[in-house]
């Protein structure tokens, strides 16, 4: 009798100070929803212009059908999320663009360097259309999977837009 009672009370108490270590554990690193944080502002360093007068391949080249991406980056990102889903994550940023009338947003790769891979928040607009509306109107938001062999070795991951980045780290 007093041996099931030992081995009861032994039960109990390790049952209560696993339980109060929970709380650690969800705010720790091997929690694997706390790999990547929340969206961080940082400076933009330079400015990434492209001027469409200037071509980009020779004149020379072959006259094959031009199927890049020709996007203009957002006016400003507002929110960065990078969750983790089975063999990677999913990057998802919001911005605000310039003008109604965005479309096919895209998270584009433009390098990735010592830890940090840096993406650019684009859409297609017409440049004609002018029309300047509240800022929900011209919220966009687009995602990009990315596998864990392309996250090996990543610590930062960086949303450039047209005036700001944000910035999530692991």
């Amino acid at each position: 009798m007093k041996r099931n009672m030992t081995r009861t009370v032994t039960l109990l108490i390790l049952s209560a100070l696993i339980l109060t270590s929970c709380g650690r554990v969800a705010e720790s690193r091997l929690n694997p929803f706390n790999w990547f944080g929340r969206g961080e502002p940082v400076e933009v360093t330079e400015a990434r212009e492209v001027n469409p007068l200037i071509p980009q391949r020779s004149i020379f080249a072959a006259r094959a059908p031009d199927r890049t991406y020709t996007g203009i980056a957002v006016s400003q990102v507002t929110a960065l999320r990078v969750d983790r889903v089975p063999g990677g994550a999913v990057i998802t940023a919001t911005g605000v663009t310039p003008r109604l009338g965005a479309h096919d947003v895209r998270l584009t790769l433009e390098e990735t360097t010592n830890g940090i891979q840096v993406y650019a928040l684009r859409t297609l607009q017409d440049p004609r259309d002018g029309r300047v509306g509240p800022p929900p109107g011209r919220t966009v938001t687009a995602g990009v999977r990315v596998s864990d062999q392309d996250l090996a070795g990543i610590r930062r991951i960086r949303v450039l837009s047209a005036s700001n980045a944000l910035e999530s780290r692991r």
